[in-house]
Formats: structure tokens, C-alpha cells, sequence
């Protein structure tokens, strides 16, 4: 007895325990394709296909929430967006399902672009990856220094990464590619065509359909968990197209007071508690530029995780000022979701611009590119006159940094 005392108190001398430390709750979901869990909040992550826009959400796009995306003017760069989600989730191993009331899906899912891999297409990235590597060069020369220290938002696209991938914009993605994708279409005129009588639930008709198909590839897919037998898990994405435009039967982007004022609102409310329960991620597109009553947006806004804006400086006067001459818009953050904390993870990062190159989209942070002294000494020089120095001057400060670029000019 004694022994075997003093050998169990050798034993906790040399700190061994019968302690066993169980596996993670969350390991079998970290487990899923394309997925990682988040180190802040533990919630699972997805990509939204753009590892800068993934930098400045906190990570990703969280499985059950809703991605919000206010349209730009045009609809351009809104639409990029909406296919980087999805061709994210066919290079992932994802299930989509597309919605649309414009673009058939069959043509949307033919238009994804194609991604860039990074053993494979090394080759056709050295022209992008060039102009990152002057660009760090010219850091040192940036008149405001203190700006030197701040993170990329867009790391260099040759860096290989398991979460999230680039994309050629200039091409589309191949045929093999995206018919091995399982997908899963909404096409709002062929819809009505099949079912031209249908009970609404005091919604508008669309929404109601949409939100039954919705219903129906969660439950049946088993995506809300009911078939825990399904060996492989994996993860539906869910993209709507110009949700709230004329072309869904609403009229709120042309009536300051629609006939169904909470008929959007309503699909959002139970189109997010279908969210909560199953392992998907929505992505949708709002105009939220030809939304007349500025009320409905904030209840949008509201019932929607994450909200993101884009500002095109098509047709704007930003579009000729040269502190944005080598962006083509602006990206605001409206809405970062709270998950399983009493604070969100909001980037360091409130300035935020994109730009499209010849192969990719990126977004990254004007602020880094300020010009430097000798580059503000030559286009000062090169003003004809003082009323034109005075003009620009102005437009630096509608942009918000005319204090800081005045007391740089001090020095000069």
C-alpha cells in the first residue's frame, strides 16, 4: 500500500493525470468542405469568394446567416459578387440553389467565372501579382508613414490558401466544372407558369414561392439535420437576385407607399429563422438605391446578418477625382453580425474601396495609396492655375481627407 502510494504521488509529481481532454463539439462541422470555424466566436465560416471581402466580415460568412449586398447603380459589380459567392461554393463542393426573376439560372451558373488555382494557373497571375509587389515597394514613400503599418485587405493572389479561392473574371468557368456542381434553380416566370394559383400566407406571391422551394431543398436535402445518417455533410448556398425589384412583383422601388409595404419583411423573417436551423448561407442583392421609402430599407437592414453597399463612381463626380483615380467605387460596411458574443468583429479598417483589374476584383484600402510628396509637388506644379490648385483642393475635401492632406501640404 505504501508503494503503491508513494508511486501514485511520484506519479502526480510528475504532472500525469487520468484526465482525458474530450474532442471539440464543433470538430465533425469543421469537417465540412470549404468550412472552418471561426477563432472568435467558434461559429462555422464559409467563403464569399472574395478573401479580401472574407478579411473585412470578420473571416467569412457565417452558415446560417444572410448576406446582404445593396446593389451599385448599375448593377455591375453587385452581380460580380453574387457569382463569386457561388462559384466559390461549385470549386467547394457545395450545393446552390439560384434564384433569380431576371437571369435564368442556367445562364448565371454559365457566367461564373473561373477560378484561379494556385499550382495551376501560377503562370497567368505573375501579371497581377507584379504591380502588388511595386506597390509595397512605394510604401516607404507614402507621405503619411504612420499608414505604413496597416494590414493588406488583399493579400498577394499567389499565396496558396484552403479557404477561399481568386477568380479570373476575364473567363468563365469550364463545363466540367460547374455540371459536377449539385444545384438547384428558382426561375420566377417559369414558376408562374407551372403553378399559376398559389396560397400567399398574406405575402407577396413570389416571395411565397420562393420561400417553398426554400423550404422544400432544406428539408428534403436534409440540410436542417433530420437525416443524420447522410455520411458527408456539406453546406447549401443559397443566392436570390435583385430581390425587391419590380421583376419579383413589388413595388416598393416605385411607390413610396407600396401596396404590400411588409411583404419583404416578411420573407426576410422566415427566410432567416430557416437559415438558423440548417446548414446554409444566403446570399442576396437589393436595390437599395431605388427603394423609395427609406423606412422599408432600415427594416431590410435589421433582418439581414450581414449588410454590405456598393458605390459605383460610374456617372459620379468621384469618378474624376484623383485620390480615387485607380478604384472604380466605394464599399461600405453597414452591418456586421453579433455571434455567440455581446460585440461583432469589425475590421480596423472603415475605408474601404474596389477596384477591377483585367483578371480580378479586389478590395483594398485607398488610405494606403496616398501619393507622395514628390508626386503631390508635380501635379500641384502642373495646375494651370491657382483657381484649378483651389479646385482641387475641394475635391480632396469632399472625400473626407482634406484635413490631413492640407496639413501634409503645409510642408511642401
Amino acid at each position: 500500500m505504501a508503494a503503491a502510494a508513494a508511486a501514485g504521488g511520484a506519479a502526480r509529481g510528475r504532472g500525469v493525470t487520468s484526465f482525458q481532454r474530450k474532442a471539440a463539439a464543433g470538430s465533425r462541422l469543421a469537417a465540412v468542405a470549404g468550412t472552418r470555424p471561426s477563432v472568435r466566436h467558434g461559429q462555422l465560416l464559409l467563403s464569399s469568394g472574395l478573401p479580401s471581402l472574407d478579411c473585412v466580415l470578420g473571416g467569412g460568412v457565417a452558415v446560417g446567416t444572410l448576406l446582404l449586398i445593396e446593389e451599385d447603380k448599375y448593377s455591375l459589380y453587385s452581380n460580380l459578387l453574387f457569382k463569386y459567392f457561388l462559384a466559390e461554393g461549385v470549386v467547394c463542393g457545395h450545393d446552390l440553389f439560384v434564384a433569380s426573376a431576371k437571369d435564368h439560372p442556367d445562364n448565371i451558373l454559365k457566367e461564373l467565372p473561373a477560378p484561379l488555382l494556385d499550382d495551376t494557373h501560377r503562370n497567368e497571375l505573375g501579371e497581377e501579382a507584379t504591380p502588388v509587389k511595386s506597390e509595397d515597394f512605394q510604401d516607404s514613400m507614402k507621405i503619411a508613414w504612420r499608414y505604413q503599418n496597416l494590414p493588406k485587405m488583399e493579400a498577394s493572389p499567389t499565396t496558396s490558401t484552403k479557404f477561399g479561392h481568386y477568380y479570373d473574371v476575364s473567363k468563365t468557368m469550364s463545363p466540367e466544372l460547374s455540371q459536377s456542381a449539385k444545384w438547384h434553380s428558382f426561375y420566377l416566370p417559369e414558376e408562374l407558369a407551372s403553378q399559376p394559383k398559389m396560397k400567399t400566407c398574406n405575402m407577396n406571391s413570389a416571395y411565397a414561392r420562393l420561400l417553398h422551394s426554400i423550404q422544400r431543398i432544406i428539408y428534403q436535402e436534409g440540410f436542417d439535420g433530420s437525416d443524420p445518417q447522410k455520411k458527408q455533410k456539406t453546406i447549401l448556398r443559397i443566392g436570390i437576385q435583385s430581390l425587391g425589384s419590380m421583376l419579383w412583383g413589388d413595388d416598393i422601388c416605385s411607390n413610396d407607399t407600396p401596396e404590400d409595404i411588409h411583404s419583404l419583411t416578411k420573407f426576410l423573417y422566415v427566410l432567416r429563422g430557416l437559415l438558423r436551423k440548417s446548414l446554409s448561407a444566403c446570399i442576396i442583392t437589393v436595390p437599395a438605391h431605388l427603394v423609395q421609402n427609406k423606412a422599408i430599407m432600415e427594416r431590410v437592414t435589421n433582418l439581414s446578418d450581414t449588410v454590405v453597399g456598393l458605390e459605383s463612381f460610374i456617372g459620379s463626380e468621384r469618378e474624376t477625382n484623383p485620390l480615387y483615380k485607380d478604384y472604380h467605387g466605394l464599399v461600405h460596411v453597414h452591418q456586421i453580425p453579433r455571434l455567440n458574443s455581446l460585440i461583432c468583429d469589425v475590421s480596423d479598417t472603415k475605408d474601404l474601396a474596389f477596384r477591377l483589374k483585367r483578371k480580378l476584383f479586389t478590395i483594398e484600402q485607398p488610405l494606403r495609396n496616398l501619393p507622395s510628396f514628390f508626386s503631390i509637388w508635380l501635379l500641384l506644379s502642373s495646375l494651370p492655375s491657382p483657381a484649378a490648385v483651389k479646385n482641387f483642393l475641394c475635391k480632396l475635401r469632399c472625400t473626407g481627407r482634406g484635413k490631413t492632406l492640407h496639413f501634409l501640404l503645409f510642408f511642401l
